[in-house]
């Protein structure tokens, strides 16, 4: 096995597959029919996925598919087969090469329960918004399936779903930690973050005949393999107490040291001394470059072993510290391999993948989409569709850190852009070949709006560092804050043709913002349509530590400009802000203090999001372990209080939607219980009034969360997932 530094291949730098000559389909297949239509007897590539096929960029299973078939490969697809028997895996026959198994775009508990662990009633993936048309923990469930369907069939999965389960987690669902999906799902594979190259890269390799329990040496993937295995002699394991210590501290090797200054040597110098008769050995000055090279070199051939499952799932303490270690190894220049036993074998992971080039990212977004759901679903409405048909995806990634969101463990913090060129091409097919297009662009996002082409000013600084955020606990020195390219793309893209709008609809992230008031005239001057998203998530220090987010003060700065330039353009434009209840570090005082912000704000929010823990998220394991895995996890380390009972969490939603006389019932007790009674009345300083309106106020309905809650279709929730807003 080479190190998992290795030099990455180009994407598209590869002898193509044979089937290349049957040329790209309208559609990836659906249906025997549509195979006979196109000439093949089998497909190379089953993909499966709990979403509607939707063939567009911004839905995984289509851009895997279509990057697939440029590659030469036949790729079929099912979309929503029937998981109570193997029946509709069978529909496309056994693939060549393998089935690739994914939950969608969500992952699907997230997709189906809200926060208070209720079923949604719709589900935006789905056509029409029909629930309950996927399983829960659907890799799982569908990996079986294939598996059942084709005994000895390879078995891949990915997705969102599969990355924040590869290794053992906290599920909020069962209130437990589970382990890794990968003995669960007994998959051959598990790809996680932006898998493209080492989807390809196994693919071409399974068709010359290779064995996937052979492949071992691509970054972004994870398997199991025997207990103590090693991919070589040259490999080192490290216990990851030496990483993050909740033990003793080791002896740091001295930086200054001869090179093969081994313990054997050090033998060979005291028989020197001692007079005994030895061969001399020239002295060699190693140079910084040589040393850095050989730490390099040596830390390509570390894998770092993590408290094992049946560790973490007793110990909160050691689940805390193995989340750490996780996320200070997450960083595709310098992450070592880490490892984690179950039972009586290992969950290996290599590496993160090496991010796409600005070309190579190109690419993929501009392959033969038919940019549209597939025909079979008729005049069906698909809502995650009607939300994202007029939108342009610009970038991936995200280098802010927030602890409640996933888009880390799952596309990284290396921001990965496309070129201006490409983008605007983009939008002049949407406008030439996507029914419905009346001339308003809806979106030019990702993750964050403004993060487009913002990178480290030196590739060495980036490669090198361990930082859990770039921004936090203030943007670092090293980032380049400079949004002139992005202010180029919206010159560009509202000057086309047949445009008349171009909106931008992703969340903002404002303290990069307002390092650039040109962007924000920019912005406010030309693309805000009356509201614009914008995420303080909280006032309070207490909870936005916890967060990685920035203070208050950095939003009071942004709307400062937001307000100036609106009215510099002689318009009536508002900030829509979205605040978290229910964050671990928050305590009962701390949503008190933000609802009196809101309401002196004249705040009355329709969208509130109570905090859900997800697998893997940092936020998560302050949930489970009540540690604060920000900084070095002891016995003797902070401890984090976390809002877990079901009174508690309604009760800080309910300080949100202070305004709604259903909630003024449970805040008229808190706030007698805080000793804060003097917040009831009438009063423009007071919170609540000591009224209730005939009809209202059911203390009951307040305690119970019996308002119908819904996850709204945004493509923040397509990219980011996490950041689901219960309506």
């Amino acid at each position: 096995m080479e190190s998992n530094q290795q030099n990455t291949r180009p994407l598209f730098g590869y002898r193509k597959f044979w089937a290349h000559r049957f040329g790209p389909a309208p559609f990836l297949p659906m249906s025997r029919a549509e195979m006979d239509s196109l000439g093949w007897d089998s497909c190379d590539i089953i993909l499966v996925t709990g979403d509607a096929y939707i063939d567009h960029p911004s839905f995984g299973m289509a851009l895997i598919g279509r990057l697939l078939e440029a590659q030469g490969f036949r790729v079929g697809i099912l979309c929503q087969p029937d998981w109570n028997a193997a029946v509709d895996f069978k529909k496309l026959g056994k693939p060549n090469l393998f089935f690739g198994v994914t939950a969608g775009n969500m992952d699907s508990m997230v997709n189906r329960y809200t926060a208070d662990r209720k079923i949604r009633s719709d589900d935006a993936y789905t056509p029409n918004g029909e629930p309950n048309k996927r399983p829960d923990r659907a890799v799982t469930v569908y990996a079986q399936r294939c598996r059942e369907a084709f005994p000895g069939c390879n078995v891949i999965i990915g997705s969102i779903e599969a990355s924040l389960r590869r290794i053992a987690h906290f599920d909020y669902w069962s209130d437990k930690v589970r382990r890794s999906v990968l003995p669960d799902s007994k998959a051959d594979m598990l790809f996680f973050g932006n898998a493209e190259r080492a989807i390809v890269e196994m693919a071409h390799r399974v068709a010359k005949g290779e064995k996937i329990s052979e492949i071992r040496d691509l970054r972004g993937t994870a398997f199991m393999v025997p207990s103590g295995w090693l991919p070589s002699d040259e490999w080192d394991a490290m216990d990851s107490t030496s990483v993050d210590t909740p033990g003793p501290l080791i002896t740091h090797t001295d930086p200054y040291a001869m090179e093969g200054d081994s313990k054997k040597e050090q033998n060979s110098r005291s028989t020197v001394a001692e007079g005994t008769p030895t061969n001399a050995q020239p002295i060699r000055i190693v140079s910084r470059s040589e040393r850095l090279a050989a730490r390099k070199d040596r830390s390509a051939h570390t894998v770092i072993r993590l408290p094992c499952y049946e560790q973490v799932k007793d110990d909160p303490v050691l689940y805390a510290h193995a989340s750490r270690t996780f996320h200070l190894e997450s960083n595709p220049g310098n992450a070592r391999a880490l490892v984690q036993a179950h039972g009586e074998r290992d969950v290996w992971l290599n590496p993160p993948p090496t991010p796409l080039t600005t070309e190579e990212l190109d690419a993929v977004y501009e392959l033969p989409y038919a940019r549209r759901p597939h025909p079979s679903y008729g005049e069906a409405k698909i809502p995650a569709w009607e939300m994202i048909r007029f939108s342009v995806n610009i970038m991936r990634g995200c280098f802010g850190g927030c602890t409640f969101c996933s888009i880390t463990e799952h596309e990284g913090r290396i921001i990965q852009s496309r070129s201006e060129d490409s983008v605007i091409r983009e939008i002049e097919e949407m406008r030439d070949k996507t029914p419905g297009f009346t001339g308003v662009v809806s979106d030019l996002g990702g993750p964050t709006a403004n993060m487009f082409h913002l990178t480290c000013k030196d590739e060495k600084i980036e490669s090198a560092c361990r930082r859990l955020s770039c921004v936090y606990p203030d943007i670092c020195e090293n980032m380049n804050t400079d949004h002139s390219k992005l202010i180029s793309l919206y010159r560009k893209a509202r000057s086309l043709k047949g445009v008349k709008k171009v909106l931008i609809g992703s969340g903002l992230r404002y303290d990069l913002a307002v390092r650039s008031p040109e962007y924000i005239k920019e912005l406010v001057t030309h693309h805000v349509g009356g509201y614009l998203k914008i995420a303080p998530e909280h006032t309070e220090e207490r909870p936005l530590s916890k967060m990685m987010k920035p203070g208050i003060g950095s939003y009071d700065r942004f709307k400062q400009l937001f307000d100036r330039f609106s009215r510099e353009a002689g318009k009536e434009q508002y900030l829509i802000p979205y605040f978290i209840a229910a964050h671990p570090g928050t305590e009962d005082e701390d949503m008190l203090n933000l609802a009196l912000w809101l309401k002196k704000n004249n705040f009355r929010l329709d969208q509130v999001q109570t905090f859900i823990p997800t697998p893997m998220a940092m936020a998560t394991t302050m949930y489970h372990s009540e540690r604060n895995p920000l900084r070095k996890v002891t016995r003797d380390s902070e401890q984090v209080g976390t809002v877990r009972n079901g009174r508690q969490r309604k009760l800080h939603k309910a300080f949100l939607r202070y305004h709604d006389p259903v909630n003024w019932p449970l805040l008229r007790e808190a706030l007698k219980e805080m000793g804060r009674a003097d917040l009831i009345g009438n009063g423009k300083k007071q919170l609540i009034p000591a009224w209730q309106p005939a009809g209202t106020g059911n203390l009951s309905a307040a305690t119970t969360g019996n308002v119908r809650r819904t996850a709204p279709v945004t493509r923040t929730n397509i990219q980011r997932q996490l950041r689901t807003r219960n309506k």
